[in-house]
C-alpha cells in the first residue's frame, strides 16, 4: 500500500506521526509533504520522518496555497498513491480527486459553510471527526469516542518522563506555568484575536511570582518577554506539560494538550465565546470534564490563572484525566484502522 501524508501544521505532525511509524513498520510506502510553518520542519526532523517540504509560510495565503497545490499534483503524479490523509486540507481534496485515489480527511474544528469548505468536503472521501464535533457532514462522515491529541497523547503512546525535563535544568517537581500564544494568521483565525501584550506581561509578572514561567509563541515576542521562552525541545513539550502545574494561553491544541495531560488549563480568546466557539472537543473537556476553561475576558483569565496557581489541585485534575481515558479511544490505532480499510 502506498500511503500520501500531508502536513501543514506542527499540530498535524503530531497527530500522524505514530501511524506513519506504524504504517512504516508494517512494511508499507509512504510519502510525506510538508509545509514550512512554525516548527514543522524541525518536528517532522526531530521524529526521523523523511519527507518533502513543498511550500513555506512566507507569502499571502492564497498564493502560497495555489504553489502548494501544484507541487502537490506532481508529487501525487510521480508517487501514485492508493490513499492521500490530511488534517482538512483544500489542497489534497482537489489533488486525490484528479488522480483518482481516496482522500481522508481528520478535522476537529467545526467551520461555517464557506467558499473553501465547499470546495473540500464534497471532494472528501472520508471525514472523521470527533463525537464533539457538532456538524453533520453527510454519508461520508465519521465520528469517533476521541481527540486527534489522543494520538499521541493517550497512554498507549505517551509516558511522562521527569529525566526528559531534567536534562534541560528543569524541575519536574518545582512550580512552574507554561504560557502559549498563537500567531493569528490561519485562514480559519480572520477576525479572531487572543491575547493583549498587556495580558501576556500581566500573566508573566504575576505567575512568575510563584514559579518559573516558560512561554511558546508563534508571534515574535517583545525583549522583556524573550527570556521566557521554553527551555526544551518542541518534541519535548509535552513532557514539560504534563509536569505543569498551570497553562494558559490563546491556543485552542494547547489547551486541549493539558486538559487531556491533567494539567489545568485556561484559554482566552475570541473563539471562545458560546456563540462562536467553533472547537466543540474544548468545550467537552469544559463541560463534561472539567479539565479546561474558556473565557474571552482576559481580566478573568488573569484573576483565574492567579487563583489555580496557589492552589493544590493535582489529585483533583489526576482523577479527571483518568476518567477521561477510561471513556476515549486510542486515536492513532483508528487512524491506522480507517486507512487499511478504504485501501482493500
Amino acid at each position: 500500500m502506498k500511503v500520501l501524508f500531508d502536513i501543514t501544521h506542527p499540530a498535524h505532525v503530531h497527530l500522524f506521526r505514530n501511524a506513519i511509524a506504524e504504517l512504516e513498520s508494517q512494511g508499507h510506502e509512504l510519502k510525506v509533504t510538508s509545509r514550512d510553518k512554525e516548527i514543522t520542519v524541525q518536528l517532522l526532523d526531530a521524529y526521523d520522518i523523511d519527507h518533502q517540504i513543498i511550500s513555506k509560510n512566507d507569502r499571502p495565503l492564497a498564493i502560497e496555497w495555489a504553489i502548494r497545490e501544484v507541487r502537490l499534483l506532481s508529487v501525487a503524479r510521480s508517487f501514485r498513491p492508493d490513499i492521500i490523509v490530511s488534517r482538512f486540507n483544500p489542497a489534497a481534496a482537489h489533488i486525490s480527486t484528479v488522480i483518482g485515489c481516496p482522500y481522508i480527511m481528520f478535522e476537529d474544528t467545526e467551520k461555517e459553510n464557506s467558499i473553501i469548505t465547499n470546495l473540500t468536503y464534497p471532494l472528501t472521501d472520508v471525514i472523521c471527526t470527533p463525537t464533539s464535533f457538532e456538524y453533520e457532514l453527510g454519508e461520508n462522515h465519521i465520528q469517533y469516542e476521541g481527540f486527534h491529541e489522543l494520538a499521541y497523547l493517550h497512554s498507549s503512546w505517551f509516558e511522562p518522563n521527569k529525566d526528559v525535563l531534567k536534562t534541560h535544568d528543569v524541575g519536574p517537581d518545582e512550580t512552574y506555568t507554561i504560557l502559549r500564544f498563537v500567531g493569528w494568521d490561519a485562514h480559519h483565525d480572520t477576525n479572531e484575536n487572543g491575547l493583549s501584550l498587556h495580558a501576556k506581561r500581566e500573566l508573566v509578572s504575576k505567575l512568575s511570582e510563584h514559579g518559573s514561567v516558560y512561554i511558546t509563541s508563534e508571534a515574535n515576542l517583545p525583549p522583556d518577554l524573550a527570556d521566557y521562552r521554553l527551555p526544551v525541545p518542541p518534541e519535548h513539550i509535552h513532557h514539560l506539560l504534563y509536569y505543569a502545574d498551570l497553562f494558559v494561553g490563546d491556543s485552542q491544541t494547547m489547551t486541549c494538550e493539558a486538559g487531556i495531560l491533567g494539567t489545568p488549563a485556561i484559554r482566552s480568546n475570541s473563539l471562545a465565546s458560546a456563540d462562536t466557539d467553533h472547537a466543540g472537543y474544548l468545550r467537552e473537556l469544559e463541560d463534561e470534564y472539567e479539565l479546561v476553561f474558556s473565557t474571552t475576558d482576559e481580566s478573568v483569565a488573569v484573576k483565574l490563572a492567579e487563583d489555580l496557581i496557589t492552589s493544590s489541585v493535582d489529585s483533583q485534575w489526576d482523577k479527571k484525566r483518568k476518567s477521561l481515558l477510561n471513556k476515549k479511544i486510542d486515536v492513532t490505532e483508528f487512524i491506522l484502522n480507517i486507512v487499511n480499510k478504504n485501501t482493500l
